[in-house]
């Protein structure tokens, strides 16, 4: 006999290092950010999609995962973040149009990000739906963000291998202005 598959799991958030994130009061809009290489999907490649509009899915690190699937919400603002770029940048600002649902790249075996472990009925991987709203005048580049002492603590710096991060509302006011 095989046991049955369960749903992916998390900590209880509200002992955790991120449970801020987590938490809000109705109607608080919470700040990401998203990363993605520019020759994979750029922040002009979501521009030109239809409606400005894409799924943001194929992320396969369960924490990234629980912030798409329980901490971002529909209307939250996210920077678009290129990485392995020369240099890699904040580029712009998309909002969240779609919360989080199951990731179909999971359960497709011809995608590069198939999971065959992947349950359709106890999902593992989640994506959201993003959509552009401000490309930057000036990006705003890793090396500025790490030289910038009002940005020290900065998720993207601290956990800079995760794909989604949270922002402080701070810091997104401060990158904001950093990008015109």
């Amino acid at each position: 006999m095989t046991a049955k598959k369960r749903a992916p799991q998390s900590a209880p958030y509200e002992k955790g290092a991120w449970a801020h994130v987590f938490t809000r009061a109705k109607g608080e809009r919470r700040y990401w950010l998203i990363k993605s290489e520019p020759d994979v999907f750029s922040y002009d490649d979501l521009a030109a999609a239809p409606k400005q509009t894409t799924s943001w899915d194929s992320v396969r690190n369960s924490s990234a995962r629980n912030f798409m699937r329980d901490g971002m919400k529909k209307g939250d603002r996210a920077f678009y973040y290129h990485s392995n770029a020369e240099p890699s940048a904040i580029v712009g600002i998309c909002e969240v149009v779609r919360e989080g649902y199951p990731d179909s790249t999971a359960l497709d075996a011809s995608h590069e990000y198939f999971d065959p472990d992947s349950d359709p009925a106890n999902p593992t991987w989640f994506m959201v739906d993003v959509k552009a709203v401000k490309k930057f005048r000036t990006p705003v580049t890793l090396p500025d963000i790490k030289a910038d002492k009002a940005l020290a603590n900065m998720a993207l710096i601290k956990v800079s291998r995760l794909s989604v991060v949270p922002v402080t509302a701070e810091e997104w006011e401060h990158i904001c202005k950093l990008g015109g």
